[in-house]
C-alpha cells in the first residue's frame, strides 16, 4: 500500500474561493436585501438627476449653485456603483456561482473600485468645504468647470484602479466582484482601507467640530440684526445640510473600513455579520435622506432644485 498524502488544492485566486453563504444558509439573506437596496437607490438617484435637470439647462450646469452640483456628481456616483454592483449580486445570485467570464467580474470590480473612491472623497470634500464656511467664511474654489474637484474625485480612483487592473488585483471576493479575495488583500487593504480609515476619522473630526461650531455661533445670531446675521445664518444652515451628508456617509462605510481591517489581518476570522452589514450598508444606505440626497430630492419641492435645499449662500 502506497504512501498517500491529502493535500488541499491550492488557492490561487478568488475563484478559488468558496461563494459566501451558499453551504451555511446565509446566501439569499445576503444578496437579496442587498439588491432591494441597491434598486431603490439607483432609482432615488435616476430621479435626482432627472428633477435636477429639469428645473435646469444642461448647458448651464457649471453656472448652478456648488451645492446643486453636488447633488448631481453624488447621484452620478450612486447610479454608476448601483448598476455594476446589482449585476454582479444578480449573477451570483442566479448561478450561485462567482461571475464568469473573469473580464466581467474584473469590470465590475473597476466600476465599484472607481465609484466607491469618488463618492468618498466627494463626501471629505464636503466635509471639509463645511468647515472652512464655518470658521474662514470662504469656499473652497473647485476650478473652472469643477476640473480640480473632477480630477481629485473622480480621476484619481480611475487612475488607481486601472493600475489594479492592469495588475490583476481585481476579481471575486465571495461576496461580490472589487478586490480578488486571494490576490488582491493587500491591494485593498490599500486602496480601500487605509484611506476609507483616514476619511472617515477625518470626516468624523470635522463634522463634530463644525456641528459644534454652528450651535454656538447661532446663540450670537439671535442677537445680531442685519444683512449680516442673515447672510451667517444661511452659511450655517448650508454647512448643516452639508454635515448630514457627511453623517450618513459615517454610517454607510464604518463596515467596510472594519471588513477591510480584519481580512487584512485575519481573513479566514471574518464573521458573517461584517459580511452582511458591508453589502447592506453600502447599498441600503444610499437611499436614506442625506449621503447622496437622492431621497431628499425626490420627496421635496422644486424649491430645493432652486437652492433651497443648502440655500443660495453657496453660489460660487
Amino acid at each position: 500500500m502506497g504512501n498517500e498524502t491529502a493535500t488541499a488544492p491550492e488557492i490561487k485566486d478568488g475563484y478559488d474561493l468558496p461563494v459566501y453563504g451558499l453551504h451555511q444558509g446565509h446566501f439569499y439573506s445576503l444578496h437579496i436585501p442587498a439588491l432591494i437596496c441597491i434598486f431603490l437607490s439607483f432609482a432615488s438617484a435616476i430621479l435626482t438627476i432627472v428633477l435636477s435637470f429639469r428645473q435646469k439647462s444642461f448647458k448651464t450646469f457649471f453656472s448652478w449653485s456648488k451645492s446643486e452640483r453636488l447633488v448631481v456628481y453624488l447621484a452620478v456616483c450612486d447610479a454608476a456603483f448601483n448598476m455594476a454592483h446589482s449585476m454582479d449580486h444578480l449573477h451570483i445570485l442566479i448561478t450561485k456561482d462567482h461571475v464568469y467570464p473573469k473580464e466581467l467580474c474584473q469590470f465590475y470590480g473597476f466600476m465599484l473600485a472607481v465609484f466607491i473612491s469618488a463618492q468618498n472623497l466627494m463626501v471629505n470634500v464636503i466635509a471639509v468645504n463645511a468647515f472652512v464656511l464655518i470658521f474662514i467664511g470662504r469656499q473652497i474654489k473647485f476650478g473652472l468647470r469643477d476640473y480640480r474637484l473632477l480630477l481629485w474625485t473622480f480621476g484619481a480612483p480611475f487612475v488607481c484602479a486601472t493600475i489594479a487592473a492592469l495588475a490583476g488585483q481585481l476579481g471575486p471576493n465571495g461576496s461580490f466582484c472589487y478586490f480578488d479575495g486571494v490576490k488582491g488583500t493587500i491591494s485593498n487593504f490599500l486602496f480601500t482601507t487605509v484611506p476609507l480609515t483616514i476619511i472617515l476619522l477625518l470626516n468624523s473630526i470635522l463634522y463634530g467640530v463644525t456641528l459644534r461650531e454652528i450651535y454656538k455661533k447661532e446663540k450670537d445670531i439671535k442677537k445680531t440684526l442685519g444683512k449680516q446675521a442673515l447672510i451667517t445664518e444661511m452659511r450655517h444652515a448650508a454647512a448643516r445640510a452639508m454635515s448630514v451628508f457627511v453623517l450618513v456617509f459615517l454610517i454607510q462605510w464604518w463596515a467596510m473600513a472594519v471588513y477591510g481591517l480584519w481580512t487584512f489581518i485575519d481573513p479566514a476570522a471574518v464573521p458573517a455579520t461584517i459580511y452582511h452589514l458591508v453589502c447592506v450598508t453600502l447599498a441600503c444606505a444610499r437611499i436614506c435622506p442625506g449621503d447622496s440626497p437622492s431621497v431628499s430630492l425626490a420627496i421635496t419641492t422644486k424649491s430645493i432644485l432652486e437652492g433651497g435645499f443648502m440655500l443660495p449662500i453657496l453660489n460660487d
